[in-house]
């Protein structure tokens, strides 16, 4: 870390504490290395872990904080070293922009399981010593390796919550083999469920979403799952005793494992991408008895979030959006915890001029 890193000040909305809402401000933003690049932001989604560190509900937030880690933007200056992008280019950032870069997870290209991983905004900046602030700003900065190449024909709005929700569950539904012959259940659909559902779909899985909303079975279907189950009704949930292969569940809120846990078949693994606040109770005889796994997953390395983002070019995968202006981030939050959005908020940046 070096504190002789020129910095300059741009526009972002932060929050001062856990108890204040996101409000206009300025932000330092180092002056380009010679590995870095500059990107004007063009959309920010909104995540449910925006709030919950713009909050402090996990415990571990510094302030002033400015959220957001699904950013898609245009590039406006490359350091001198800097060999894979332009000025012009459009490009992403997703949920880190910096690793230790020696660890196995980042020799084996996991960098995001990397102890030494640094998060795009509530870590902390190794070249200015200052925290890292995240993408409700009009621009970032952002070592090469670290910056994803936007593939032609993504719509740039509906592209930037992949960078998060669309890598959280690629990178499982990948790594526990989802594909033909695989049935497949998504729990949830929210602003990760619903890109599950699309995902699974497309890599050739029976797709089965479970949901508490009546209100979302058409939804669910028309997104790409071959069958609807209320969890709330008992007698739908027995009906798939010991079925599928794999769950990906998204819910962050408190909810029954074991009901989940018992519509494996032998060998069928439940993955956690959801984060709850409290711990959720396992039945640890549902594991036992079918020798099933209980696992969780973060998201993928940098390799693995572009051939996600090259995935869903070729399948025409985006999410399903709400455009907000940045004047509006606080209303969305509420909205949010009620979950009244269809299926994912993304923030126009060029508002930030306006506020």
């Amino acid at each position: 870390m070096t504190s002789a890193v020129k910095t300059r000040l741009v526009d972002a909305f932060a929050a001062q504490s856990a108890k204040d809402s996101l409000q206009a401000t300025k932000i330092p933003r180092r002056e380009l290395l010679p590995d870095d690049i500059q990107i004007d932001i063009q959309y920010c989604g909104v995540c449910h872990s925006d709030l919950h560190q713009v909050r402090d509900e996990w415990g571990f937030s510094v302030y002033p904080i400015v959220p957001g880690h699904e950013i898609v933007g245009n590039v406006t200056a490359v350091g001198t070293a800097v060999k894979k992008f332009k000025v012009g280019d459009m490009a992403a950032v997703g949920t880190m922009v910096d690793s230790c870069g020696d660890c196995a997870e980042c020799n084996e290209d996991l960098e995001s399981y990397c102890s030494g991983n640094i998060q795009t905004y509530n870590g902390q900046d190794k070249h200015t010593g200052s925290p890292t602030f995240g993408g409700y700003s009009e621009s970032i900065v952002v070592r090469e390796k670290f910056v994803l190449q936007m593939p032609e024909g993504l719509d740039a709005a509906g592209a930037a919550p992949l960078l998060c929700a669309g890598i959280t569950l690629y990178s499982p539904l990948k790594h526990w083999k989802a594909g033909p012959g695989k049935k497949v259940g998504i729990v949830g659909l929210g602003g990760l469920g619903h890109l599950g559902v699309k995902i699974a779909k497309a890599m050739g899985a029976h797709v089965v979403l479970f949901t508490t909303s009546e209100s979302k079975i058409a939804d669910g279907k028309k997104l790409g799952a071959a069958e609807v189950v209320l969890s709330k009704n008992t007698d739908d949930m027995a009906k798939h005793d010991n079925s599928l292969d794999l769950i990906v569940d998204c819910v962050s809120a408190e909810h029954n494992l074991n009901d989940y846990l018992a519509t494996l078949k032998r060998d069928g693994t439940l993955v956690m991408v959801g984060a709850p606040e409290k711990p959720l109770p396992v039945n640890v005889f549902g594991l036992l008895t079918k020798r099933r796994a209980f696992a969780g997953s973060a998201t993928g390395g940098l390799i693995e979030t572009q051939e996600m983002l090259d995935f869903c070019a070729k399948h025409k995968i985006v999410a399903d959006i709400e455009k907000i202006d940045i004047a509006e981030v606080n209303e969305a939050y509420e909205r949010l915890l009620k979950q009244d959005v269809k299926y994912r908020f993304v923030i126009d940046m060029k508002s930030i001029k306006k506020s």
